[in-house]
């Protein structure tokens, strides 16, 4: 008797990478990696939260004092705000970008730069994630408007929580460029100590640029911080009422080229710009050999 076999058509096998579906879910999945180790880092997330409140109660307490006669009877903790929200974005994205040299120095990152997807996808989950994080401090902070005679506007909410994304996805991206090429975890510090300190004292983040000297106004000019300060205090100050003129010239003067005052929109786009340039750097430097 004649035995007869079949053989089994062999089933589909689809290669993982190179579609477009499977960049974004590994932008997913490492969007989703940085928020889940935010949260399960209670110190962190206390700490990031303390210093922004220490430096708006306390040194915007003394610095009232200090200011009361050329404000007169205006709040100087709210014009401070904008410039602390700007801090609790700035810290956290900055040094969200940290766990790249992490990564790097205990293998974890070249298992992700083998995985069958493009490399900028990667990047931008990185960013994207770390800008989250940021942006969810600064809206935390958001919750204390009202303790500094800031208004509680669903117009200017949502106006600030706008400018603290587009910040925070600069500031992160920045912070990813930095440490796109870092083997050390203390070398990331000390270099982003050198950047992060000046560009958050030069942005006019606690004091007003109307009557500082000459020199210190051109480096606010070219600090790329200045031009995400700027726009959040105008948001602040149209939404306040009773403001004199006075006041307003002196606490919020904005950034000026050549005796012109930079609207709104121009500055958000140049905070746009730079965000896309060291994202585009920072793609850059992770596709090369590692």
């Amino acid at each position: 008797m004649a035995v007869t076999t079949t053989t089994p058509a062999p089933s589909q096998v689809r290669v993982a990478g190179g579609t477009f579906t499977d960049d974004l879910r590994a932008m997913r999945m490492v969007w989703r990696r940085e928020l889940i180790r935010f949260f399960r880092n209670r110190i962190r997330i206390v700490t990031s939260l303390m210093q922004p409140i220490l430096f708006l109660f306390v040194l915007g307490s003394g610095l009232g004092g200090i200011t009361a006669g050329v404000t007169g009877h205006f709040n100087f903790k709210t014009f401070m705000f904008p410039g602390v929200l700007a801090m609790a974005v700035l810290f956290t994205a900055i040094f969200s970008a940290i766990s790249i040299v992490w990564d790097r120095e205990f293998g974890f990152l070249r298992e992700m730069l083998v995985a069958p997807v493009r490399r900028s996808a990667l990047v931008i989950g990185k960013c994207f994630g770390g800008a989250t994080v940021a942006t969810g401090q600064g809206i935390v902070m958001l919750c204390l408007a009202g303790a500094v005679h800031v208004p509680y506007n669903p117009v200017l909410i949502l106006t600030l929580v706008g400018e603290l994304l587009l910040v925070a996805l600069a500031l992160t991206s920045f912070g990813v460029m930095m440490a796109s090429r870092m083997q050390e975890v203390e070398s990331f510090q000390v270099v982003m100590q050198f950047f992060v300190l000046p560009m958050f004292f030069l942005s006019g983040a606690f004091f007003p640029l109307s009557s500082i000297p000459t020199w210190l106004k051109a480096l606010a000019v070219i600090d790329p911080l200045s031009y995400g300060v700027d726009p959040m205090r105008r948001a602040v100050f149209a939404h306040l009422h009773n403001v004199s003129p006075k006041t307003m010239h002196t606490l919020a003067p904005g950034l000026h080229w050549d005796g012109w005052r930079v609207p709104t929109l121009l500055e958000l786009a140049i905070i746009a710009a730079m965000g896309l340039v060291m994202i585009s750097i920072a793609i850059w430097q992770f596709s090369k050999a590692d």
